[in-house]
């Protein structure tokens, strides 16, 4: 074992023994660790300065209490939470999440991921997350607008448009940003730029609601045209139906493809016509419906009832899971590779567990990570930023224009560095490597902040 070897097994363990028990955090190190290991080998100051191990630990963690009143008047509380991980590139920029499986390694998971997913788009944003364990599903819009005013009452002691700029994620879209704002503007006055996702009435971005799904898209684009390739007939398998599996569908139908699926909790559609794009959206975002009442609106669509999307065995070209992190186990893996899939695009955060990702390398399955294909949707919130920062609104066209343009910055870098410190068409170490790579200078020069 060489050196580099023994300083990242010692670096796990380090990190195994501080942050026992928060699996899901140490899975987001177990897969970056070993991946940059060719970039340390051609530069030892790296390991000499230890600014890996810096890196590692985040520079605040913030956990506050959330009390709130249901529509009884009884009180309630769920616990709140802000990870500024790094903010060598810029301010802490990363989302809000609301959902009764966040936990501090939840959220620190996603924070360490949002580094070099910032990193990557080359836009001067650090990287953070939060989030609290309420649940937003069953709740009133007064509910939900007084748990989001309790929150935003401590979060604002913490967050500005130049320290800490959150936005939405799972849980968290334009009621509860605009709930959110609203608090903050009251204690602090007008500030704009403090969240993004933001309503187009009061500073928000054009083509910010498409630009996840939209982003890995033109990801997955850029690499088909490295390939003298293109979407037109590919059959295209989504899982999840909110926003980035929405838009990531409309974006592939536009190019040519056709999305055969959709998901949601209780199971999935399969529409061999394509998804139907007005009618998921009227079930999903209108009526709030499962599925079910999608399939029961398309006499070729089938509807599986407490399946996965990823039990799906029939042919298909490319996936795109938008759901949720460890969606695609081992076992759904070889069901992926059996049906001929080429290529795996991750919409969500770390969909994929560790062991699905080798069964994908070993059988040559492209494997695009998210903290690359998904950051489409932080890029726009940066563009956001930048728009409220010079107090004027771009048109649709120049978003998404910026950000195409960034998705194929992105992929380059992850193509290119790939060929440079591993294995050519690892996109993976090409995304960690990349993103790395630009905050460790960073840090280096400002003194290992």
């Amino acid at each position: 074992m060489t050196n580099i070897g023994k300083y990242l097994d010692s670096l796990t363990a380090k990190m195994e023994e501080k942050n026992a028990g928060q699996t899901e955090y140490l899975q987001a190190i177990h897969e970056f660790l070993p991946t940059i290991a060719p970039y340390l080998e051609k530069n030892p100051a790296i390991v000499e300065s230890n600014v890996l191990e810096i890196l590692l630990e985040p520079e605040r963690i913030v956990q506050f209490r959330v009390p709130w009143q249901d529509d009884k008047g009884d009180w309630k509380v769920n616990r709140g939470f802000r990870i500024q991980y790094n903010s060598a590139l810029g301010p802490y920029k990363g989302g809000l999440r609301l959902h009764p499986t966040v936990t501090e390694s939840v959220l620190k998971f996603l924070a360490f991921e949002q580094i070099f997913k910032n990193s990557l788009t080359g836009l001067p944003i650090g990287g953070g997350k939060g989030g609290s364990d309420f649940d937003p599903k069953g709740k009133s819009d007064p509910e939900i607008m007084r748990f989001c005013q309790s929150f935003m009452t401590e979060l604002q002691k913490y967050i500005g448009p130049d320290v800490d700029v959150p936005a939405g994620d799972i849980g968290v879209g334009g009621r509860e940003i605009g709930y959110l704002f609203g608090q903050y503007k009251r204690l602090n006055g007008h500030h704009s730029g403090v969240l993004t996702g933001k309503p187009l009435s009061y500073w928000g971005s054009l083509a910010r609601t498409e630009a996840t799904g939209y982003g890995l898209v033109y990801y997955v684009k850029h690499l088909l045209n490295d390939q003298n390739d293109s979407f037109e007939g590919k059959k295209v398998v989504v899982s999840g139906s909110g926003n980035v599996a929405i838009y990531a569908i409309q974006k592939a139908q536009e190019l040519g493809a056709t999305a055969i699926t959709c998901s949601d909790s209780s199971g999935y559609v399969y529409d061999p016509d394509g998804i139907d794009l007005t009618l998921l959206k009227e079930v999903k975002e209108v009526k709030r419906e499962r599925l079910s009442a999608y399939a029961a609106e398309r006499p070729n669509a089938t509807y599986f009832e407490g399946k996965s999307v990823w039990s799906y065995s029939d042919a298909y070209d490319i996936a795109l899971p938008c759901a949720t992190q460890n969606e695609i186990s081992a076992e759904y893996a070889e069901v992926l590779v059996k049906s001929g899939a080429k290529i795996v695009a991750e919409g969500a955060n770390m969909p994929s567990t560790l062991d699905a990702v080798a069964i994908f390398e070993k059988n040559g399955v492209v494997y695009c990570p998210g903290k690359a294909a998904n950051a489409g949707g932080v890029a726009v919130s940066a563009l956001e930023m930048a728009q409220n920062s010079q107090r004027l609104p771009w048109t649709f066209e120049k978003v998404d224009s910026e950000l195409d343009a960034i998705m194929k910055r992105i992929y380059e870098a992850c193509r290119d560095t790939a060929k440079d410190y591993a294995t050519e068409g690892d996109l993976l170490s090409g995304a960690n490597i990349a993103g790395f790579a630009k905050v460790a200078e960073a840090m280096i020069s400002q003194g290992l902040v």
